[in-house]
């Protein structure tokens, strides 16, 4: 009998219907470390707020300048949920850019590698040429950075 992968995504909250494209959590090494007991809940869940800030930045679909807004209306837009597609790119971007920066010069490689292009961590580590079992310990206190970047309550 064959064996196969159950392929678990992740919904958002907006559009609990339509999964979100990428991230497939029965594969992502940080949810493996967090099941495993590896990662805190506030870690686990900088490492999801990176992710998703990683891949609003990679936006695809219309990302040029909407004209007929400001043809049509001719009054300023509101608060955040009336901006356009390549601005909320541009958002995650600078959100991703920060996160990343506060996780510290020396963690943001293990840090992206590993959270969001979903590499191993003993992969990262022979890459970067640390000691093995290093790489835990980095992405735990990176992602402590990380939840304190997004002010993510916890432990």
């Amino acid at each position: 009998m064959a064996k196969t992968k159950q392929r678990r995504t992740k919904h958002s909250a907006s559009s609990p219907a339509q999964p979100k494209p990428g991230v497939n959590l029965a594969e992502s090494p940080v949810s493996w470390l967090y099941a495993r007991g590896h990662l805190s809940r506030r870690q686990f869940d900088a490492g999801e707020a990176l992710r998703n800030d990683w891949e609003r930045a990679q936006f695809d679909g219309m990302t040029t300048m909407n004209w007929s807004a400001m043809i049509d209306s001719g009054q300023r837009r509101g608060p955040a949920e009336h901006l356009e597609p390549s601005e909320y790119a541009m958002a995650a971007r600078r959100r991703f850019e920060e996160a990343l920066a506060a996780a510290g010069r020396d963690m943001n490689d293990l840090c992206w590698r590993v959270v969001c292009a979903c590499e191993s961590i003993p992969t990262v580590e022979k890459d970067l040429g640390w000691p093995a079992r290093s790489g835990k310990l980095v992405l735990r206190m990176a992602l402590d950075r990380v939840a304190d970047y997004y002010r993510i309550a916890g432990e």
